[in-house]
């Protein structure tokens, strides 16, 4: 692993680094990006910059300075070569009182990158009983407060399950704790809208660019019962294909089968800084 704070690349970067006052700490009070890293090269780098800053003003976070992100970003890929990792940039309202009010502070910037493995091309999902809020203050951002994901992410992997989803106040599938989710229905490929709570994945968008699919939003236990295929969408999980959603069992078809192959022959166009 190693990680880059403020402007430094830390020697040791499983040691303290962090004030415990920080806002990010404290409260969550932050945003953050998780993309891959592919023999060194950053995927889609710019897209998750751009989301980057939509969360931070949406918080109410002063816009990050790309220009000392990217330098972060470059700093833990050349501390050594990297075949395949998770790159995680995250700005948090920096340190502050305790309690929720911010201080008037340049925010903490962090960017780390440690190893990781390369997904299974199919999965198991399971639905959980928590809703996610499309009204919320935070709907649609990309923050740091993740507890709910925590929670439900847990509930999943009782099942035997690597995704958990939600439906959103009114029952409408909105997504997964950290992916989007895709699926056949009526023998169109669908997928819920951004207005229903989901978060802008830059995987979804990319899906939708290259391979095209039709927003619209239906109940979450119609499509968990009556969806022909199912895929997910997500930095690390690229398009993955679900196979199991609870007690169902679904193919690997065709259509997900051919959104993966649009995936692989788009996505070297995108890495690197």
């Amino acid at each position: 692993m190693r990680a880059w704070i403020d402007g430094h690349l830390l020697d040791n970067p499983a040691a303290p680094a962090v004030s415990i006052r920080d806002h990010g700490l404290v409260v969550g009070d932050g945003v953050f990006e998780t993309l891959k890293v592919i023999e060194d090269r950053p995927f889609a780098l710019t897209l998750h910059l751009d989301r980057l800053e939509r969360s931070a003003n949406g918080l109410g976070l002063p816009t990050p300075d790309r220009t000392l992100v990217t330098k972060g970003v470059e700093a833990v890929l050349g501390a050594g070569p990297t075949a395949y990792g998770r790159l995680r940039i995250t700005v948090t309202g920096g340190p502050a009182p305790f309690g929720s009010g911010r201080a008037e502070v340049t925010p903490t910037i962090v960017v780390g990158l440690e190893d990781a493995t390369p997904l299974p091309t199919e999965t198991k999902v399971v639905s959980v009983p928590w809703r996610r809020n499309e009204r919320g203050a935070t709907s649609g951002l990309k923050t740091t407060s993740y507890a709910e994901n925590v929670i439900a992410l847990a509930e999943a992997h009782k099942h035997g399950a690597s995704e958990a989803i939600f439906a959103n106040t009114v029952g409408d599938l909105c997504e997964g704790t950290g992916s989007n989710v895709f699926y056949v229905l009526d023998g169109a490929l669908k997928t819920p809208t951004l207005s229903s709570g989901p978060l802008a994945g830059i995987t979804r968008a990319l899906v939708m660019e290259w391979f095209g699919a039709e927003e619209t939003d239906e109940p979450l236990a119609e499509v968990e019962e009556y969806a022909t295929e199912v895929f997910l969408t997500s930095s690390l999980r690229d398009v993955q294909a679900v196979t199991e959603w609870g007690t169902r069992t679904l193919p690997h078809g065709p259509v997900t089968r051919a959104a993966q192959e649009a995936w692989r022959t788009n996505e070297s166009s995108l890495l690197g800084l």
